[in-house]
């Protein structure tokens, strides 16, 4: 079997256009966003180490994979179920849901590292 560089290529350029029609145009994505520039700004100015850079990066990554998933979802939802249904309803919000789980346990997780600098900057 030969590997198809090209075609590999493709399939890279497709991920990028799903960010790009997702970015701007989602307003909780976009949060989460800035939320990240927020988050390594501070990451640079409070020279944290490789191991807290390894689970910042881990969380923000998790949280928005988590919210291109809801994004799909919804819009799939919003493709086969175009007239309101309970299931519909519930498909979306379970699904946002998961990005909620997602997103706090990140927050939990960025105070855990984030606390003990701060505390070392401000005393």
């Amino acid at each position: 079997m030969k590997y198809d560089f090209k075609k590999q290529l493709r399939s890279f350029g497709y991920a990028w256009k799903g960010i790009r029609c997702c970015i701007g145009k989602e307003q909780n994505l976009s949060f989460h966003l800035i939320a990240t520039v927020v988050t390594v700004i501070a990451g640079f100015l409070l020279e944290i180490t490789r191991i807290d850079w390894m689970i910042v990066i881990l969380c923000i990554g998790v949280v928005i994979a988590a919210e291109l998933f809801n994004t799909a979802i919804e819009k799939l939802v919003d493709l086969v179920s175009p007239q309101q249904h309970p299931v519909a309803g519930q498909v979306k919000d379970i699904a946002a849901g998961a990005v909620l789980v997602c997103a706090a346990t990140a927050a939990i997780i960025g105070l855990i590292v984030f606390i003990p600098y701060l505390t070392r900057f401000f005393l």
